[in-house]
């Protein structure tokens, strides 16, 4: 396990840790000072779940023998395997300052090229480089602050483009992260079989990294559509901070209630409503952002498919961990976490669930897995956002021009 807040190898929650230092700012990072956002973060986030060592170290003993069982279940139930040494991918079971030092790599990863852009903006106006030093750390304290509140979310992820690190090992082809505390929380909260919902998570994020690692091109594919998004950005510097300091105020509880708007729970005042990446939608982006959206829905309807098509083979209680878990997705957890969903575009995510989980359902019904899984052929194989609405149009489509 990695650190959990403290850089002594303990906290309050028992997981065993080990502490990391960031590592350098890198290109662009005078606009986010990426080390202070995860010792920010680490700093911020909420303790886990109470527990003893011996249960902390049977919890992580137990989800690692669940991620390496699912490889079977997953490969068995989809038919895909994985592409030469792409199978090797490292499963790190992690706590929530582990889960933030992987993800501010993979931020730094994909923002840079957007970064040096609006650097390079930045500095053309007048004293514009004079503030680099202090903007960088007051983003990264606000970055900080948004990763601490996701930190404590997150039961899983598989990480596509984060490097690899001696505290965070990875390879070509990502890496799967299963978050202890946050499984440990979320099964305690749902009063559920815990063994069951640990396999049941587990079955999940294989379902993801069986994905990346059986189609070979979808890493490169799914990479160039965001690069290509974060090409087209051309906002101002300026513009981006305030909205992330309006999130970080809305996290912190700091921002005064007159400046909160009147429309009650998904409201945290002015335009801040719109999930974050409206700021950055020019037409192209668009466009880019509705193939995107498609094919997020796709990987987790097709991780929700086939999470609860295992499922009843290898988890007695599945029926009812999907409906407490469903029911928890939809109620949120107050109304500044209903806020927060909708300003980070939180809300967007769980509709990619339940659309993408239909479409999956609908496309398997019609044409079978086999039929299901043209979808992994090439990047002209995935459906369009449209069609993940109407999969009829998906099965038309693909499977004419197959047939013709």
């Amino acid at each position: 396990m990695t650190s959990m807040g403290r850089s002594d190898g303990t906290d309050r929650g028992g997981f065993e840790s080990s502490s990391s230092r960031g590592r350098g700012a890198g290109k662009g990072a005078d606009l986010v000072d990426w080390d202070l956002a995860v010792a920010t973060a680490t700093r911020l986030v909420k303790s886990g779940p109470e527990v003893d060592r011996t249960e902390a170290r049977a919890v992580v003993a137990e989800l690692r023998r669940h991620a390496e069982a699912s490889e079977a279940h997953v490969r068995g139930f989809t038919g895909l395997v994985p592409v030469g040494a792409a199978g090797d991918t490292p499963v790190l079971v992690v706590d929530r300052a582990g889960w933030i030092k992987a993800n501010v790599a993979g931020f730094r990863e994909l923002l840079t090229p957007m970064l040096e852009k609006m650097r390079a903006k930045r500095t053309a106006v007048p004293g514009g480089a004079l503030i680099g030093s202090l903007g960088g750390k007051i983003t990264g304290v606000e970055v900080g602050m948004l990763l601490s509140f996701m930190a404590s979310r997150v039961l899983g992820q598989y990480e596509t483009f984060a490097p690899s690190s001696r505290d965070l090992p990875g390879s070509g082809g990502g890496r799967l992260l299963l978050v202890a505390p946050n499984i440990v929380h979320v099964e305690r909260e749902l009063d559920v079989d815990p063994h069951d919902f640990r396999l049941w998570v587990s079955l999940h994020e294989e379902t993801h990294r069986t994905q990346f690692t059986a189609v070979p091109w979808l890493k490169d594919h799914l990479e160039g559509e965001i690069q290509s998004f974060l090409g087209e950005t051309d906002v101002d510097p300026s513009m981006l901070l305030e909205r992330l300091r309006e999130v970080a105020q809305s996290v912190t509880g700091a921002r005064p209630d007159s400046e909160r708007g009147d429309s009650g729970a998904n409201s945290t005042g002015g335009e801040s409503g719109r999930g974050i990446a409206e700021l950055l939608q020019t037409p192209a982006q668009r466009e880019i952002l509705d193939r995107l959206t498609a094919v997020m829905s796709l990987l987790e309807g097709h991780a929700d498919y086939v999470m609860d098509g295992v499922g009843p083979e290898v988890v007695p209680s599945v029926a009812e961990i999907r409906e407490k878990f469903q029911k928890r997705r939809q109620a949120g957890a107050g109304r500044l976490d209903q806020a927060l969903r909708k300003l980070l575009g939180l809300d967007a995510k769980l509709r990619q669930y339940r659309e993408g989980e239909r479409f999956v359902r609908a496309v398997v019904r019609e044409v079978g897995m086999d039929g299901f899984n043209k979808v992994w052929t090439s990047p002209n194989t995935l459906p369009t956002k449209a069609e993940i609405a109407d999969p009829h149009e998906w099965v038309a489509r693909v499977h004419r021009t197959a047939d013709s």
